[in-house]
């Protein structure tokens, strides 16, 4: 037996926006700390990088989460997986190159600017599979290019 919930989509409280917004002041203050030229330069941008990496991964969660409690009764589960996963795999493979002692972190974090700018195409991808809440994307394109352009404006600085 299946148990099928009903719930209403609510739109994207203030909070959230706040909260979001609130969240990309990790990067500002690692931006800082290299920009400031001081011996913390280096600190701040493993801060930058950890930070995007993170975040990257905590994408693919929060589309894990849509595909498990949003998706469209006919649409299949396995592409909606199969993206969720992906950040976290990009953002362990940009990890790599320190690991090998090649050139980091400048290189990782320009990938990982990349595709956190590029991120809600995999929302857009998912709003026809899954449903979205009002002001999802908005919100989404908002933090991405924050985001993705601070750690796109580190990786020129490394």
């Amino acid at each position: 037996m299946t148990d099928s919930a009903i719930f209403t989509l609510r739109p994207i409280p203030k909070a959230a926006f706040v909260a979001g917004y609130a969240g990309l002041l990790p990067q500002v203050i690692a931006a800082a700390m290299v920009l400031s030229g001081s011996e913390y330069r280096w600190t701040g941008l493993a801060l930058a990088y950890g930070y995007a990496a993170f975040i990257f991964s905590f994408i693919g969660g929060m589309w894990w989460g849509l595909g498990v409690t949003t998706r469209k009764d006919d649409v299949s589960a396995n592409g909606i997986f199969a993206l969720s996963v992906a950040p976290s795999l990009l953002a362990m493979a940009s990890y790599l190159p320190w690991i090998w002692g090649l050139t980091w972190p400048g290189p990782s974090m320009a990938w990982l600017g990349f595709l956190l700018l590029l991120s809600p195409l995999g929302d857009r991808w998912l709003s026809s599979r899954c449903a979205l809440p009002p002001g999802w994307m908005k919100l989404r394109w908002h933090l991405s290019i924050g985001l993705g352009g601070v750690t796109l404006l580190l990786a020129a600085l490394a």
